[in-house]
């Protein structure tokens, strides 16, 4: 299995940028900054900012963060997929989830949308057989806050450091689908979150 194009969900906006929702941009834009890919560009047509990142280690990818809001997502993709003509299973998105714990991060090459708007309106529009990196944001704490205030906000102090320690492994997880292929790296990535206390800073 090959990989042609990884996408980061999110909100455009400054004012989006630390929110847990957000995560999936952080992400790729960490993944293109390690392995020098080239500058962020928008593109109005294709509905997404998008970097090219060219390695001997992970090959050539695409990379994106939607220029939509995040409930439209499946627009940019779709236009991406069509434009370029990658198929839905060399496609990895990569997007927050709040049924993981913060610092947790899983792959999964299959599932319903679980709630998220995001990976929704993706699904309802091109193929459902994409690679999913999941990171994890935490539950609500609070079930009374509405699911939308609780994504659409930041991360507390102490999540934000869990976060910032933890980049490493989200982007050594897109490098391992990458490089061992989805059953291998799901082997790894997927063990290796049960015995991990790292995330107890």
């Amino acid at each position: 299995m090959s990989y042609r194009m990884i996408v980061g969900l999110g909100n455009p906006g400054s004012e989006y940028a630390e929110t847990r929702h957000n995560i999936g941009f952080r992400v790729v834009e960490a993944l293109a900054a390690k392995h020098g890919a080239d500058a962020w560009k928008k593109d109005r047509k294709l509905k997404g900012e998008i970097a090219t990142l060219s390695s001997s280690k992970l090959g050539k990818q695409i990379l994106v963060k939607p220029t939509t809001f995040m409930n439209e997502s499946g627009v940019c993709v779709q236009k991406l997929c069509s434009f370029y003509k990658i198929p839905p299973e060399e496609v990895i998105v990569v997007y927050d989830e709040i049924n993981l714990s913060v610092g947790e991060v899983k792959l999964s090459m299959s599932g319903s949308a679980g709630g998220h708007n995001g990976l929704a309106d993706i699904l309802g529009r091109i193929a459902p057989r994409f690679a999913r990196i999941r990171v994890g944001i935490g539950a609500k704490p609070d079930k009374e806050v509405p699911l939308a205030d609780y994504v659409l906000g930041n991360f507390s102090n102490d999540d934000a450091s869990v976060v910032a320690a933890s980049m490493d492994r989200y982007v050594e997880s897109i490098e391992l689908l990458l490089t061992l292929g989805p059953e291998l790296a799901m082997n790894q990535i997927n063990r290796k979150r049960k015995n991990d206390d790292s995330n107890s800073i």
